[in-house]
C-alpha cells in the first residue's frame, strides 16, 4: 500500500510538471467566466435600435445611393447632439472617419458642413508618422497608434470606415480572412465604447433578394456586423422613383423599418458646395419588401388587379378593428397578396399605423362610415340604373304607339 501512495503522488508530480511545461511552451491560457460573476448589461445605443455603442455596422447600398453623404448625416447629429431621424435626441460626442476614397479637405469636411455639423468635433485619419515619415495608414500595423490617438482626444461616439473593405489586408472574399481583419476593428469599437459604421456595396444582380445577402465581399461582412443598414432609390406604385434607407439586419434589435430621404444640395461656405441629406418620414416594412419594385398591376386571378385584390383584403380584414402589422402579413402572405401591393393598397384606403408598446398596428379610421357610404353609393347607383331603364323603355313604348 505504501509503494502505491507513493506511485500515485511520483505520478500527480508528473502531471503538474508537464502541464506547467506545457503552459511555459506556448504561452497561452485560456481565461474563463462564470456567469454568476457577471452582471447582465443592456445594450448601449448611440442611436436608439440603429446604432449601438461598442459594436460594428455595416451600411451598404449599389453606387450613387448617398451611403458616404448619410454616413455624414449622422455624424453630423453626433457632433451637434441633435435629434436622430426619428425624434430621439443623441449624446454629444466627436466623430472619427477613415476614407479611403474621399479627401477630407474638399469633400468630407464640406459635407459634414453642408450637413450642419459642428467641424471641431470632426477628426481624420490623415496617416502614420514612422520614423518622421509620412505613410499611409495600415490597419494591421497602425491600429493600436490610432486607439491610442483616439483616446487621448476623448468622446470618440462614431469611427466610419469608408469603404470597410479597407480594413481588410488579405482576401475579402474569405470569411477567415475577413473575421481575423475585422476583430481589431471589433476590439477598438468595445474599448472605446464607439459605434463603428462600415461602408460597403450592394453585389451585382440579386435584386428582389435579402439585401443583407448583396452585401459585397465575403458573408463574414455581415456575420461579424450586428446591425445591417442598407440604402436604395425604388419605384413608387405612381412611377415616381424614392430613396430608401433600412435595417437589413440586426442581432441585438429590432430588423425592420426605416426611413425615406432626399439627397439636397447646398453651399456652407462661399465657393463651397457638397451634398447633404434630408430626413423624409419613416416607413414599416422589412428592407426586402421596401426596396422591392412594384409588381405588374395584373392579378393572376380574373380581370382584378392586384391593388383591387388587396384593398378588398384590407377592407375585410380590418373591418372589426385594428390588427398587429405581423398579423396582416402573415394574413396577406397566405391569400397570395405581395407585402409591397399590400402596402400600396393600405396607402389608397387610408390605413393608418401606430405603434403601440414597440408592437405596429394597422387600422382603418372610420370605416363604418366609409362602408355606409360606400353602401349608399352603390345603392343610388342601382336606383339611377333602374330609372334610366324605366325611361329608357317609356321612350321605345311612345315610339312604338307612334307607328300607328
Amino acid at each position: 500500500m505504501k509503494r502505491l501512495n507513493n506511485y500515485d503522488a511520483m505520478a500527480a508530480q508528473l502531471d503538474s510538471e508537464l502541464s506547467a511545461a506545457n503552459s511555459d511552451s506556448h504561452g497561452t491560457e485560456v481565461l474563463l467566466l462564470n456567469g454568476s460573476d457577471m452582471t447582465p448589461e443592456p445594450v448601449r445605443w448611440l442611436w436608439p435600435n440603429w446604432l449601438a455603442k461598442g459594436k460594428l455596422h455595416i451600411l451598404a447600398g449599389a453606387p450613387g445611393q448617398g451611403k458616404t453623404t448619410i454616413s455624414l448625416a449622422i455624424a453630423s447629429t453626433v457632433t451637434t447632439g441633435s435629434h436622430w431621424p426619428d425624434g430621439s435626441l443623441c449624446t454629444l460626442g466627436n466623430i472619427l472617419i477613415w476614407s479611403g476614397e474621399d479627401d477630407p479637405a474638399d469633400t468630407l469636411l464640406p459635407r459634414l458642413l453642408a450637413a450642419g455639423a459642428d467641424k471641431s468635433h470632426c477628426y481624420f485619419v490623415h496617416g502614420t508618422k514612422i520614423d518622421g515619415q509620412l505613410q499611409s495608414f495600415d490597419p494591421a500595423r497602425d491600429m493600436s497608434a490610432l486607439e491610442a490617438e483616439a483616446q487621448r482626444i476623448g468622446g470618440i461616439k462614431l469611427l466610419i470606415v469608408d469603404p470597410v473593405v479597407s480594413a481588410v489586408t488579405g482576401d475579402s472574399h474569405k470569411n477567415t480572412e475577413v473575421r481575423r481583419a475585422l476583430q481589431p476593428l471589433v476590439d477598438l469599437a468595445s474599448r472605446m465604447g464607439a459605434a463603428v459604421l462600415g461602408i460597403s456595396h450592394f453585389s451585382k444582380g440579386g435584386a428582389g433578394s435579402d439585401p443583407a445577402s448583396r452585401v459585397v465581399g465575403s458573408i463574414a461582412f455581415t456575420a461579424v456586423a450586428r446591425v445591417v443598414l442598407v440604402a436604395a432609390k425604388v419605384k413608387g406604385e405612381d412611377g415616381e422613383e424614392k430613396r430608401i434607407f433600412a435595417r437589413a439586419k440586426s442581432n441585438i434589435g429590432p430588423d425592420d423599418g426605416g426611413f425615406e430621404y432626399q439627397i439636397n444640395q447646398a453651399e456652407p461656405l462661399p465657393g463651397i458646395h457638397a451634398s447633404y441629406v434630408s430626413w423624409g418620414q419613416s416607413i414599416a416594412g422589412t428592407a426586402r419588401e421596401l426596396l422591392s419594385e412594384p409588381e405588374s398591376d395584373r392579378a393572376t386571378n380574373g380581370d382584378k388587379s392586384a391593388m383591387a385584390v388587396a384593398e378588398e383584403f384590407l377592407i375585410q380584414l380590418l373591418k372589426d378593428g385594428p390588427c398587429p402589422t405581423k398579423y396582416v402579413e402573415d394574413e396577406a402572405k397566405a391569400a397570395g397578396i405581395s407585402w409591397a401591393t399590400a402596402r400600396r393598397a393600405s396607402d389608397e384606403l387610408g390605413v393608418k399605423k401606430r405603434k403601440v408598446q414597440n408592437i405596429w398596428y394597422w387600422e382603418r379610421p372610420n370605416l363604418l362610415r366609409q362602408l355606409a357610404q360606400d353602401a349608399h353609393r352603390s345603392y343610388v347607383e342601382q336606383v339611377e340604373q333602374v330609372q334610366g331603364q324605366h325611361a329608357q323603355m317609356g321612350t321605345n313604348s311612345c315610339d312604338e304607339l307612334g307607328r300607328f
